[in-house]
């Protein structure tokens, strides 16, 4: 029998017997959904953190100088309690790294803290505020919604004046234009010189809560003791540059700690592939998980169709014979059948992957987790849906191949 014939005469049968054919999709459908809507989450999450949550936490061509990593996949109770000891990073160790860099480059240091935030228009509430020096702007590439951002002179001087985020301006100023106004941060009164653009969020938590005041203003002596900072940020030019510049600012740190050759490292130097390595570690074992749990229903769906094509073997026995006398050979008569079950296998494997595509984008859109999906699942997919109904038809194709036509044609 022709390819397209058996193709036909298999979703023939889909229509005729509904109900067994229901029984013989569910399975690989099921399967194929599963494994569709596990990839299109992992993928989501894995552009997300490359392009978002680091981009935004750790920032795009930026090392990031701090005490401790900011994230962390491989924290034991043994490495915290040593990173406790570990001394900080102070704002007297600024200028020498910049020394140790190329001319010109961006650099930022910043400390911050939790602090409670006030207006006359809003009760207090305690909030993110950075005290920050040098490029932290550019570095961040924050835009500004309204006013101006805060001047080189404005640092220097230590000028009681802040920058705020979308929601600080409507929840300390409703229906008001922030600028100029006064905002008591830690219960002292800063003016309000700029609102910066919406920063978006990330999974769900909004990053437009934030105050930003210069490091030498009274904010400093907040968010963290005396000359001590939280992170010092160096922008560089391009991924090449990367390495020689961790290898730069670790030189500088060492000598600054007085470590030995060999001493470990008792300091940080951050980047945003340092800090993708537990997310890496974390996607590996999702992926193993999204494969191995959509084929536990595709081991189901195979038995099944395997299952109701031997009742199917049995219901056309008498036709069977028919082809057979009229000369279908054991071949044709098994590559019937094997076209049959892949045929409907791959029909349960396409509505999977349109089921599975809207599971994820219903995750998408009822939950933090971004959704992606990825081309090649939709062809491995495909491809698995065909293959389980090969794999589940070879023993029923090869028992009708079999059959003797004689016994064949005396069935009823």
């Amino acid at each position: 029998m022709p390819f397209f014939d058996a193709v036909r005469l298999a979703l023939a049968q889909l229509r005729v017997q509904k109900l067994k054919s229901f029984f013989t999709l569910l399975g690989v459908t099921i399967g194929v959904m599963f494994l569709i809507a596990v990839v299109s989450i992992v993928e989501g999450m894995s552009s997300y953190m490359e392009h978002d949550f680091v981009g935004k936490l750790v920032g795009v061509n930026t090392v990031t100088l701090r005490q401790q990593p900011e994230i962390d996949g491989n924290m034991t109770e043994a490495r915290w309690r040593a990173m406790q000891r570990w001394p900080r990073v102070l704002m007297t160790d600024v200028q020498p790294v910049v020394d140790a860099l190329p001319p010109g480059t961006l650099w930022s240091a910043e400390g911050y803290d939790n602090v409670p935030v006030s207006s006359q228009w809003a009760t207090p509430k305690q909030l993110q505020a950075s005290a920050v020096e040098g490029d932290y702007f550019k570095i961040r590439e924050m835009g500004i919604a309204k006013g101006r951002v805060i001047t080189q002179q404005e640092m220097a001087m230590g000028t009681p004046v802040v920058v705020i985020g979308q929601e600080i301006a409507e929840r300390f100023f409703p229906k008001l234009d922030p600028i100029n106004r006064s905002l008591k941060v830690a219960g002292l009164p800063y003016t309000v010189i700029g609102v910066a653009e919406s920063q978006g969020s990330i999974f769900g938590l909004s990053l437009d809560r934030f105050v930003i005041a210069p490091y030498r203003s009274p904010l400093r002596h907040v968010v963290n003791r005396p000359n001590v900072l939280d992170a010092v940020k160096i922008k560089v030019a391009g991924d090449a540059d990367m390495t020689e510049t961790q290898e730069s600012i670790r030189q500088v740190m060492r000598s600054r700690h007085k470590l030995r050759p060999s001493e470990p490292d008792n300091f940080t130097v951050e980047t945003s592939e340092s800090a993708l390595s537990f997310w890496t570690s974390i996607k590996s074992k999702l992926v193993i998980a999204g494969v191995v749990l959509p084929a536990i229903g595709l081991v189901v769906g195979a038995i099944v169709i395997m299952n109701i094509m031997l009742v199917a073997v049995a219901e056309r026995t008498r036709e069977i014979g028919i082809r057979k006398a009229l000369g279908a050979r054991r071949r044709d008569i098994m590559s019937q059948f094997l076209v049959e079950a892949a045929t409907l296998s791959t029909v349960g494997a396409v509505i999977g992957i349109i089921m599975g595509i809207l599971l994820a984008e219903a995750i998408a859109a009822v939950s933090p987790l971004p959704a992606t999906v990825a081309p090649w699942s939709i062809v491995a997919g495909v491809i698995v849906g065909a293959g389980v109904g090969i794999i589940s038809g070879i023993y029923p194709a090869s028992r009708a191949s079999r059959l003797d036509p004689i016994a064949a044609l005396r069935a009823e």
